[in-house]
């Protein structure tokens, strides 16, 4: 505890404040240290690559757009934005803003933001991302999910925040092989009670983070006492199962299935790549900054291009007065898909990433199953995700206290409908045992 403090004082005496860390004892084997993101001296070879990367003069076919993979003046475009106007030291300098750490568990670095309440009744909430995900994902919601509030019955709710990284992805290290998602699970949970000390947590989870989040809720359920989920760890619910059980949709829910069944058809291109020939991706797009913008942008683009056409306008990647601006309340940027991709880049982890997929190809299960636990079940879907589970089905796999379906919104609910996220997390609150 004496070193963590000295470690702390000497951080603020250089400008890199960090607040004291609820540390389980001065005996615990875990050293959490400090850590400041600090990629500037790989940025200029990056430019140099995206400049000197050559597209095609144009389509080779005009008027597929998209349809076929992402569209080449939709990547021309993002290129000279990145070029001329995105700012890493801008987006590293807003980063930094946020305490960061790092611990080894297992073996492996772990990389974390914990940004506490100042509520001593705070709960101690785990925010679980995907691919191709990060921690940035996330950290348009954290000031407010700090700040204490009102469930929607009145109780009052804050949260402290605890956004790891992947191991594997940004600064996290690469896990063995045969790494799977329980095992980051059994990770996390030392984290969340042996490193950070706390008795009992919630978790949320997206992507892939919903198959850690389902692990801690159903193995770990003595300290993972509430889970809030965007997706699910099971493989989507099909129209003939929906007919089977004889279930009812809404107009929304319909327009959802039928988006889940394209998607099954048309979206899988990537994940079956990932899953069976990673390295060959990965190594093809390595030191490739503009292919991986292809390639994690064509899953970004996706999103963007739905949420456009929710607003009514053009189906087109770059609407509006500012092409880069969001659509509101979404603030999935062009500027925030850069900076995503820079991450990746700039920690050299694509390839280390993409092996989330081939490392645990079963991750996704096939049916559901009922988690071992009576922990409240929390569940938020939005229009435009990629897959689709009814109410009646998620209600097998826990104890359902809450779900809600919005109409606005995507795969990355943290920047798709940022106000929403907010407003169903705080609703753990509700059926929380303080």
């Amino acid at each position: 505890m004496m070193l963590l403090r000295l470690v702390t004082l000497a951080t603020s005496l250089l400008g890199l404040v960090t607040p004291a860390l609820t540390i389980p004892s001065p005996a615990a084997p875990f050293k959490v240290k400090p850590f400041r993101v600090n990629l500037s001296k790989n940025v200029p070879h990056m430019l140099d690559l995206i400049r000197s990367t050559q597209l095609p003069a144009k389509p080779q076919y005009p008027g597929i757009g998209s349809s076929f993979g992402i569209d080449l003046d939709a990547l021309k475009a993002l290129k000279q934005e990145w070029l001329h106007d995105f700012d890493w030291e801008r987006e590293q300098a807003s980063i930094n803003k946020f305490y960061h750490y790092a611990v080894t568990v297992e073996g492996l670095q772990i990389h974390f933001i914990h940004e506490k309440s100042k509520d001593p009744n705070a709960i101690p909430l785990l925010l679980c991302h995907g691919w191709p995900g990060s921690f940035l994902e996330f950290l348009p919601i954290i000031k407010d999910l700090t700040q204490r509030a009102r469930t929607s019955t009145g109780r009052n709710v804050s949260f402290d925040i605890i956004i790891p990284s992947l191991p594997g992805f940004a600064f996290s290290s690469s896990p063995p092989q045969n790494w799977t998602l329980d095992d980051t699970a059994r990770v996390y949970n030392t984290l969340m009670t042996k490193v950070l000390g706390y008795e009992t947590y919630a978790v949320h989870g997206t992507a892939h983070g919903v198959a850690i989040s389902f692990t801690l809720y159903d193995e770990f359920n003595t300290t993972a006492r509430a889970a809030h989920l965007v997706f699910m760890f099971f493989h989507p619910t099909t129209p003939e199962e929906i007919s089977a059980r004889n279930i009812s949709l809404s107009p929304l829910e319909q327009f959802e299935l039928q988006r889940s069944v394209e998607w099954g058809v048309n979206g899988m291109g990537y994940f079956v790549m990932q899953t069976t020939k990673p390295n060959t991706v990965g190594l093809a797009l390595h030191d490739n900054p503009v292919g991986q913008l292809a390639w994690i942008g064509d899953k970004y683009i996706d999103c963007r291009v739905a949420l456009t056409q929710a607003a009514g306008t053009s189906l087109t990647f770059f609407t509006g007065s500012d092409p880069r601006a969001g659509t509101a309340p979404s603030i999935l940027t062009t500027n925030e898909l850069l900076r995503c991709v820079s991450l990746y880049y700039l920690t050299g982890t694509f390839r280390s990433s993409i092996y989330i997929y081939a490392q645990d190809p079963g991750a996704f299960e096939r049916v559901p199953r009922r988690a071992r636990t009576d922990a409240p079940l929390l569940v938020s879907f939005f229009k435009y995700n990629t897959a689709f589970w009814p109410r009646e089905v998620i209600a097998m796999v826990g104890n359902l206290t809450k779900y809600r379906n919005h109409d606005f919104g995507g795969t990355f609910a943290g920047l798709d409908n940022p106000p929403a996220l907010i407003e169903d997390l705080r609703e753990i609150g509700t059926d929380w045992q303080y």
